[in-house]
């Protein structure tokens, strides 16, 4: 963890290691990955029992043998304990009815009387999801994945899983079944995501991939971007806090590290106006750290990608999120509304003392499948909206092309393209 000011001197260079976490192992593994891709392209089948023996340890004679049965499914949602059946199915609620509110219907515009523009909202026909195996279990990413596919209409979500030594874990495949999940394979890494691409004898081609993967997995995803779409490329997981010196010490710090427990490579900082605060956070996180069964991840988390920042003003503290874009921004001070219209930049804002970044990332409603990385720039949530395409739609009649023709023919040509300017001049010279 590092102690900042932002007006020493080089607080820019000591904080720009945390910016650039991960860059030096996206270039490590593209090699791999990308033969992975042609291996999976040009074998198959074969290549996904041959990758999934050799990642997963898992034996099998046919890739029909990866994907998880009915029967299998059903015990699964036996096996869970009623309370936690009643957890997820209370967050499938809440995340379908806040993605209800996303849906878009195809509209018409008749505003002139001789045309009619429009815009055809159209289901995406099959997508895949990645749900992240292995360190941990992640139902609330089976939810937040297959949710908003479900309410924006796909007609079949495939879900790949990596299942090291075959074993699925029941909650994910309860939260599967609850979510509208159609097919299940127990496959993971960057050969999944090159199934999904590209397809092979039993695993059916898909129109999008989503979700949160390892860095061989988020790298997989941008090379077969085009091929098939994406959501976003996940980068490792982040949270930013700003606070004025009010509110618990305690409470920010297990925000912070509720980030940490993710991965060695998560970062967690908090900007605060009050620097006996931030001390005072300091020491709270290192007593909560030896609490956490996950201690060793998030503490070379936290000593290696935390930060407590001072600064001088609020102003200066949203200044700075804007310029990194955090995945998760929580506005931990006493007037959290104050802040939220100069706020331009963040995956998901969390508003106010009683709303930890844990709960956007299991039952409040909105997605938390969000940019990292400073990609909250550009990129949004998850969302509806990733799981349809729109089409355009134009309908001149005679009178409606005769009055925008000359106009037509004339931009057609300062872009010097004659068959534009005729494919429009030939029906007004009739």
């Amino acid at each position: 963890m590092k102690l900042m000011d932002m007006r020493d001197t080089d607080f820019g260079e000591r904080f720009a290691v945390i910016l650039s976490r991960g860059e030096e192992i996206d270039r490590a593994v593209e090699g791999s990955v990308a033969e992975i891709i042609a291996d999976v392209r040009s074998r198959g089948d074969q290549a996904l029992l041959d990758l999934t023996r050799r990642f997963d340890r898992l034996e099998t004679s046919s890739v029909a043998e990866l994907e998880v049965g009915e029967t299998e499914i059903d015990a699964a949602l036996a096996a869970v304990a009623a309370d936690d059946l009643a957890s997820l199915r209370h967050a499938v609620e809440r995340v379908t009815r806040f993605h209800e509110k996303q849906r878009q219907q195809t509209w018409l515009s008749t505003e002139e009387p001789d045309i009619m523009l429009g815009q055809k909202v159209t289901p995406l026909e099959r997508v895949g999801i990645y749900v992240p195996g292995g360190k941990a279990s992640y139902p609330s990413s089976v939810i937040m994945n297959a949710v908003p596919a479900r309410v924006a209409g796909v007609r079949e979500i495939l879900m790949v899983t990596p299942t090291p030594g075959g074993e699925v874990n029941p909650h994910v495949l309860a939260a599967a079944r609850l979510s509208g999940v159609d097919r299940i394979f127990r496959i993971g890494g960057a050969q999944a995501v090159a199934a999904l691409a590209y397809g092979t004898a039993t695993i059916p081609r898909v129109d999008k991939i989503t979700g949160p993967g390892n860095i061989y997995v988020a790298t997989a995803k941008k090379l077969v971007f085009g091929q098939v779409g994406i959501d976003m490329i996940a980068g490792p997981s982040e949270i930013l806090v700003i606070n004025d010196g009010s509110g618990d010490t305690a409470h920010v710090a297990s925000d912070l590290l509720s980030q940490a427990e993710h991965d060695e490579l998560a970062s967690s900082i908090l900007i605060t106006t009050d620097r006996s605060f931030g001390e005072r956070v300091a020491g709270e996180v290192e007593r909560q750290l030896g609490l956490l069964s996950r201690e060793s991840i998030a503490r070379a988390s936290w000593e290696s990608y935390g930060a407590i920042i001072v600064a001088g003003s609020l102003d200066e503290a949203v200044a700075f999120s804007n310029r990194i874009a955090p995945e998760h921004l929580e506005l931990a001070v006493a007037d959290p509304f104050s802040l939220l219209p100069a706020i331009t930049n963040a995956g998901a804002i969390f508003m106010g003392h009683w709303t930890p970044e844990a709960a956007g990332d299991y039952l409040a409603g909105p997605n938390h499948t969000l940019p990292t990385g400073g990609t909250a720039r550009f990129f949004s949530p998850l969302s509806v909206d990733d799981f349809v395409k729109k089409s355009s739609i134009v309908c001149l009649s005679e009178g409606g092309l005769k009055r925008l023709g000359r106009d037509i023919v004339r931009i057609a040509g300062l872009e010097g393209l004659e068959a534009h300017a005729r494919s429009v001049s030939i029906r007004l010279d009739r």
